[in-house]
């Protein structure tokens, strides 16, 4: 038991996407729930061969509360006799094809048409198996088991709605051999929850319950080296990923029984806890747009990537021209992300809820496991050095300016850093045909104002009305141009207002994005020439750190422990997160409790248009919160 509940709070803490709901009759089956800080207390019902019934209050505080001899093993034994089917999977295959009206008597059996005066649906059941009592004719087994995973789906429903009820337990979570992903257990368990509270408990399900108690094992036995003191994370390279729904439409799936055939986990080397400054860490979902729901940007999306997948893989192979097995790694990469992508359309909840994050990471996680950690290593270090040359001049400009003038100029140079993306298909091709486009090239591109989303003239009123931000967190999105012109004197100018800067750059390398390791190096040729970043480093007013992300996207409710700390003891008021899958595809309706600014360039014609605009339209989110 020990091991089960290791097992299930280790999920339900590392796993985002870990919970989810079942609805049968919904256009999307799986109902993934938004990842709770706080994970107890809650009720896990546990259906093997009989039911136990847990209590989980702490870490290590758990007891268990009750149970019953009725469970998956009463389903399995009753249903051999009544079937003569030896399997359980086939019994379940048999229930999911029938109708357990034919062996149930309902309310309306028994009351006629009176039933409504009690307040009844006259479709409930008032006795499983109460038509054989009185019909000569012999039963379907189809009918037979769908009649029997009633009752005992019902019972057990019945048995956790009380002991939740009576503990005052708002979360029950079931999981167990009865369960392991099968669409007809689940529907009954939900149905029967929902009935018996009246709709006021969800039946919630664990995309990994079939590992809670290997994972609890594990951890036990791992105990010496504190397990807990790291962050994990799910590599969806290695898992196989939730099988699917219907083993009617997809057969040749359900031949291994269980939900998974494989999960792949990842130790992070450091822990990773909420943004201090989210206004919400309960409610807050990173993603925009969940492509589990929308099935035409989820269309879109796939085919997006797939069409990217040759390029990626190129890509891979050029960057270790001394590898003499590089072009077949690639390849491999190649395939298997391939292959992914074609489970994604036929499973879109495969690894929880789908979205354009989701897709980036799983490309990611399939370059590393064929060793390809850094595909841009060489493009970012070319890119590094060719801005570099171009920073001396580009301050030299903006301190020439009027400070109004500097402000807009300032933001503008953000923006077209922002342009430098090898991640977006319409930049990698001006920059593979265009060696020469650069800064001036890229401010060109940018949509005239009134942006697309502009509140600058609202951040221009709080820079001229109000005092110095104490302390700025700033989000950086990629190398060269992007953060050594653009992000970079925009840190200056902050400075020099006598705002204290933290730069978060990502631990690991995704696109060329800047990784934490790269942005010293930068930060120190740029200090060499320029007494203000130099000053402000000696004197700690500029801070640089990881974010615990090797991701193109951001998520606020997984960063860096070292890094909440920093927020909270420099009393951080201003939150800058830039880039277009950081601020767009991610955190675009994130709320926080101090002033944020969210600004990127569309650098994609689909997803300009579906939001009102065109390639190389403005993001400027100036937003402050309700006091």
């Amino acid at each position: 038991m020990t091991c089960l509940i290791k097992g299930c709070n280790f999920v339900l803490r590392n796993i985002p996407h870990e919970v989810f709901a079942y609805q049968k009759d919904s256009d999307t089956e799986f109902r993934f729930q938004t990842n709770d800080p706080n994970i107890f207390p809650y009720l896990l019902v546990n259906i093997g061969s009989g039911v136990s019934i847990v209590k989980v209050e702490t870490e290590d505080k758990f007891e268990w509360i009750g149970g019953s001899s009725i469970g998956g093993g009463t389903f399995w034994g009753l249903g051999a006799l009544l079937t003569k089917t030896k399997k359980f999977d086939e019994l379940l295959q048999l229930a999911s094809k029938g109708q357990h009206t034919n062996v149930d008597m309902l309310v309306k059996d028994v009351y006629g048409g009176a039933y409504q005066t009690l307040g009844l649906s006259g479709n409930l059941i008032a006795s499983s198996f109460g038509k054989s009592t009185t019909a000569d004719k012999e039963f379907s087994k189809e009918d037979m088991a769908k009649s029997l995973l009633h009752m005992i789906s019902n019972d057990i429903g019945q048995l956790a709605c009380l002991y939740a009820k009576l503990h005052n337990l708002e979360k029950i979570y079931f999981g167990g051999f009865f369960i392991r992903g099968h669409p007809v257990t689940m529907r009954t368990i939900t149905y029967s929850i929902n009935f018996f509270s009246k709709g006021e408990v969800q039946a919630l399900f664990l995309r990994h319950e079939g590992y809670l108690g290997a994972i609890g094992a594990f951890l036990k036995g791992a105990e010496q080296d504190n397990p807990n003191q790291y962050s994990w994370g799910e590599n969806y390279a290695g898992s196989s990923g939730l099988m699917s729904t219907s083993p009617d439409v997809y057969p040749m799936q359900r031949t291994r029984s269980g939900t998974f055939d494989m999960l792949e986990m990842d130790r992070l080397e450091r822990p990773l806890v909420n943004l201090p400054l989210l206004k919400d860490p309960s409610t807050y979902i990173p993603d925009t747009v969940d492509l589990t729901d929308d099935a035409m940007a989820r269309k879109y999306w796939l085919t997006c990537f797939e069409e990217a997948l040759d390029g990626v893989a190129k890509r891979a192979a050029a960057s270790q021209p001394d590898s003499m097995d590089a072009l077949e790694r690639a390849e491999k990469f190649r395939q298997k992300y391939w292959n992914k992508l074609q489970t994604l359309r036929q499973q879109p909840f495969a690894y929880g809820t789908l979205t354009v994050r989701s897709l980036l990471d799983t490309r990611e996680h399939c370059l590393n496991e064929f060793n390809f950690p850094d595909p841009y290593s060489k493009i970012k270090q070319k890119e590094n050095g060719i801005a570099l040359k171009c920073f001396h001049s580009v301050i030299e400009s903006l301190d020439s300016l009027d400070w109004e003038e500097r402000q807009f100029a300032l933001v503008k140079g953000l923006l077209a850093g922002n342009v430098f993306d090898w991640g977006a298909k319409a930049v990698s091709d001006v920059l593979e045909s265009e060696p020469q486009f650069g800064f001036e090239e890229a401010k060109s591109k940018l949509q005239e104002r009134p942006w697309l989303q502009d509140s600058y003239n609202q951040w221009l009123e709080r820079l001229k009305e109000g005092p110095p931000h104490k302390c700025a967190l700033i989000f950086a999105d990629n190398s060269g141009i992007d953060i050594i012109l653009g992000v970079f004197p925009f840190v200056r100018e902050l400075l020099s207002r006598g705002t204290e800067v933290i730069l978060a750059c990502n631990s690991g390398p995704a696109l060329n994005d800047v990784t934490y390791s790269e942005s010293l190096i930068v930060t120190e040729r740029i200090a060499a020439m320029d007494p203000i970043i130099q000053s402000a480093l000696k004197e700690e007013k500029l801070l640089l750190v990881q974010t615990g992300s090797s991701s193109p996207c951001l998520d606020l409710s997984r960063l860096d422990k070292g890094l909440a700390v920093l927020v909270r003891e420099r009393k951080t008021d201003l939150v800058i997160i830039e880039g277009m899958g950081r601020a767009i595809h991610t955190n675009y309706y994130a709320a926080f409790k101090c002033e944020s600014l969210k600004l990127a360039v569309i650098k994609n014609s689909w997803l300009a248009d579906r939001l009102g605009g065109k390639i190389f339209s403005v993001i400027f989110k100036y937003e402050v919160p309700c006091q």
